[in-house]
């Protein structure tokens, strides 16, 4: 008899270890369960927006303030690349290969396709020095170079994911502008290319991925 009451006490302290706990400050509290969380309920598109545009006024080459998402980004089918003016190596060269490339797209670009470089130098790079620059290059309409204060330009980088691993190589700007991002912000669709890629290679990709139907949606011309 004694035996089973022994038996019916330890499974009642079992049982009541479940239910009580002893907290840091030796204060037994109920372990009742935890609320419901509560989850954000945020679109996808917004998440992007939030993690990789953020919305920084910037300074184009003709002079005009712009908001980087609201006005360059949103709803709209962008290149974007990076590059400096004094830069005597990458930069000139991936210039001249988005001038051919827009030339190859002239009748889209500045309508439904804009083009944006923005400078990784902009104490350097005045809006005048961007301006002279693209007069140099013979840059047409539908392309902007942009500027802005040297924390925004680096964060601008940073979130459009023109960053390095190695912290020495990622401090070097001349190792951010080889690259061409291109995109279609409205349907969350990116995609890169080298910018001294053959520039009619680059002019396809570019339309395949901006002109392309989404997968899955419904082919109008399909019997």
């Amino acid at each position: 008899m004694a035996d089973i009451k022994r038996r019916a006490l330890l499974v009642g302290a079992a049982a009541g270890s479940v239910i009580t706990y002893l907290s840091p400050d030796g204060t037994s509290k109920s372990n009742k369960p935890h609320p419901a969380y509560q989850w954000q309920n945020i679109p996808p598109r917004e998440m992007i927006r939030k993690r990789h545009f953020p919305n920084l006024q910037l300074n184009t080459h003709e002079g005009k303030k712009v908001l980087f998402y609201d006005d360059l980004i949103k709803d709209k089918k962008v290149i974007i690349n990076f590059m400096f003016t004094t830069c005597a190596k990458a930069c000139p060269l991936v210039t001249a290969n988005l001038v051919k490339v827009q030339r190859m797209l002239q009748d889209r670009i500045g309508h439904d396709i804009h083009m944006y470089s923005i400078t990784l130098d902009p104490g350097v790079d005045t809006p005048s020095q961007l301006q002279r620059y693209a007069a140099q290059h013979g840059i047409g309409s539908g392309w902007l170079f942009l500027t802005g204060k040297s924390a925004d330009i680096e964060l601008l980088r940073r979130s459009l994911g023109f960053v390095q691993r190695n912290p020495l190589r990622d401090a070097d700007k001349t190792n951010h502008i080889g690259v061409i991002r291109f995109g279609t912000e409205a349907s969350m669709r990116w995609a890169a290319c080298p910018g001294l890629a053959p520039a009619d290679w680059i002019a396809t990709s570019i339309l395949s991925e901006m002109d392309s139907p989404m997968k899955g949606a419904l082919n109008e011309n399909r019997i």
